[in-house]
């Protein structure tokens, strides 16, 4: 039986193509002026937003028996991936869904049970935010410069953006840890505190500071 749904981890316009290519490979379906091909894409995915995507995943297809959904988003609420479950699990007949995500890292284990992953290959290098490559080379001392940067905001709007960020970063270096745990037993006890902390920084009293540098501690000696 064909797989229907699909998560890519990969930055937006690139995991786009990643679909795509996949589209008209697998379905033999054109893209060009194809209103059953639908491509939408967020910042921060909300539940009003997986709602949308089950509205547009449920109408019926313009022309032939076929649709399509792509859905890109730098990150999703827990709560929005929870209104993608059952559409995911049970997609309308005759559609197919994506959901691209710079990182996986977030993705809830009941959502990522529902999808297959399309990857760039085995041995590409993981690609992960710039925020995480930098924290990753820093040295302590930068380490610390990128943390009070990230715990600085002034307002309620600057230090949600600034949770965002810490979480990007999270995500990044979960990416990396995930590509060395075959040789680094450290990168294993990394990903298990990564997967303890993230959950609490989609809190907005969560101490984004504490953890930040727990993470930094305990990144281990040649990661990269």
């Amino acid at each position: 039986m064909q797989q229907h749904a699909f998560v890519i981890e990969a930055e937006a316009e690139e995991g786009i193509e990643i679909a795509q290519a996949w589209i008209i490979k697998e379905l033999d379906l054109k893209l060009e002026n194809n209103p059953d091909v639908v491509v939408v894409r967020h910042g921060l995915l909300s539940v009003e937003d997986s709602r949308k995507v089950g509205d547009l995943a449920n109408g019926a297809p313009f022309a032939g028996e076929t649709k399509v959904v792509i859905v890109s988003a730098s990150r999703a609420y827990h709560e929005a991936q929870n209104a993608l479950l059952k559409l995911f699990e049970e997609p309308p007949q005759g559609t197919y869904l994506f959901l691209v995500m710079p990182s996986l890292g977030g993705l809830l284990p009941t959502l990522r049970s529902r999808v297959q992953e399309l990857s760039h290959g085995e041995s590409s290098r993981p690609r992960i935010p710039e925020i995480a490559e930098q924290f990753l080379k820093a040295t302590k001392e930068k380490r610390s410069a990128l943390i009070k940067k990230l715990t600085s905001g002034k307002d309620e709007d600057a230090r949600r953006e600034n949770r965002e960020e810490a979480i990007a970063l999270l995500n990044g270096i979960e990416a990396v840890a995930y590509k060395a745990k075959k040789r680094d037993s450290a990168a294993v006890a990394l990903l298990s505190d990564i997967a303890i902390l993230r959950t609490h920084l989609y809190d907005r009293s969560a101490p984004v500071k504490m953890i930040l540098e727990h993470i930094s501690l305990v990144i281990p000696r040649g990661l990269v």
